[in-house]
């Protein structure tokens, strides 16, 4: 049976004056079932505030635009509040505890990606919220709650019941958070707008690896991932994850082209994609990409924290390793085709800039 792997846009769960979560669905991007990966975005308004809550899934969290404030609680570990802005990546393990909040008039939009090999939907990030209405409290008897608190049954009552808010609620101009510590973002995430560039091709692209060592905690999550800018007009080598990982793509910024090619040569994916778009690569499958004109960011998590790639082209590609005869041998062509073949791309790797 085909899956579709057709680029789809995100869709409204929930939200309010605060903001709102957005949340790809399995039913209309199998693959997400299919990989077990869940994939979701979170935009909060001037004063918004996304309660505290935790996930039945490890994620890589990373700012698609606007600043604000992230609290952080690994287990039994105390709270860290970050300053994030554009280009922050955060690598949220599993059992950790997270608030966001944006005191600027810019919205702030951080997009999750993430393992749902674990959670209670394949395909699904599920949260448990702490307050509000649907909150973890609420469940229970006003008696447990009492006996876990040490509190009185009024006062039990009223923090309780007192956020009406689902999710995602507007503070007062006035309140009060915490203020972000510096030295509480080293460790916890790593901005890959400003970070030291993996790649940089002049004309093509530029590449920045998110791995356990730029960000240790990725290790535990169990995830790589990466920030591609690709310039205008230029391409991306085909190329596939040779460790058997999924790549999981979103559109940051620009368009382009894409296709993908999986087994018996069949080209799986032929179409246009811009910002917003969410695709994902099953495990061994080539992809490429080319840009349009203003070029194409994108953000990809790969299933494995140390991701490793084989390209189809370039200086690096296996083809520039493979001796003359194999080559002539395996395309079935005579001697001078096959020196044209080799003579070109020497220099170029990964991205190629557009023709002249």
């Amino acid at each position: 049976m085909e899956i579709d792997l057709t680029p789809k846009l995100a869709k409204k769960i929930y939200g309010g004056d605060g903001g709102a979560y957005h949340s790809w669905c399995p039913s209309e991007l199998p693959m997400l079932k299919e990989g077990n990966i869940g994939a979701a975005k979170l935009f909060l308004e001037k004063n918004g505030f996304a309660l505290p809550r935790y996930s039945d899934s490890a994620k890589v969290a990373y700012v698609l635009q606007g600043s604000g404030v992230a609290g952080i609680i690994l287990p039994e570990k105390e709270e860290k509040v970050l300053a994030i802005k554009k280009g922050d990546a955060i690598a949220l393990p599993f059992g950790v505890t997270t608030w966001w909040y944006n005191k600027e008039d810019t919205e702030l939009g951080i997009l999750f990606l993430g393992d749902t090999k674990t959670a209670h939907k394949a395909g699904c990030f599920t949260d448990m919220f702490l307050t509000g209405p649907n909150g973890i409290f609420t469940g229970f008897s006003t008696e447990f709650v009492g006996r876990a608190w040490d509190l009185d049954e009024a006062t039990v009552k009223t923090l309780v019941g007192s956020q009406s808010g689902k999710g995602i609620v507007k503070l007062p101009a006035d309140a009060k958070m915490p203020e972000p510590k510096k030295d509480h973002y080293s460790g916890m995430a790593l901005n890959c707008i400003e970070a030291p560039l993996d790649v940089d091709i002049k004309g093509g692209g530029k590449v920045v690896v998110l791995n356990t060592k730029n960000l240790p905690l990725v290790g535990e999550v169990g995830l790589g991932a990466d920030l591609v800018m690709l310039n205008g007009g230029a391409m991306c080598s085909p190329g596939f994850s040779c460790d058997s990982a999924l790549q999981v793509t979103y559109i940051v910024r620009g368009s382009g082209r894409v296709q993908v090619v999986g087994v018996d040569g069949k080209r799986v994916l032929e179409t246009t994609i811009k910002a917003g778009n969410l695709f994902i690569v099953p495990r061994f499958f080539v992809v490429s990409k080319i840009s349009d004109p203003d070029g194409m960011d994108w953000f990809s998590i790969i299933t494995t924290p140390n991701p490793i790639f084989t390209h189809l082209a370039g200086r690096t590609s296996v083809w520039k390793a493979l001796s003359p005869e194999v080559l002539r041998a395996s395309f079935n062509v005579p001697a001078d085709v096959e020196e044209k073949f080799s003579s070109k791309r020497k220099a170029e790797e990964i991205f190629f800039p557009p023709p002249n």
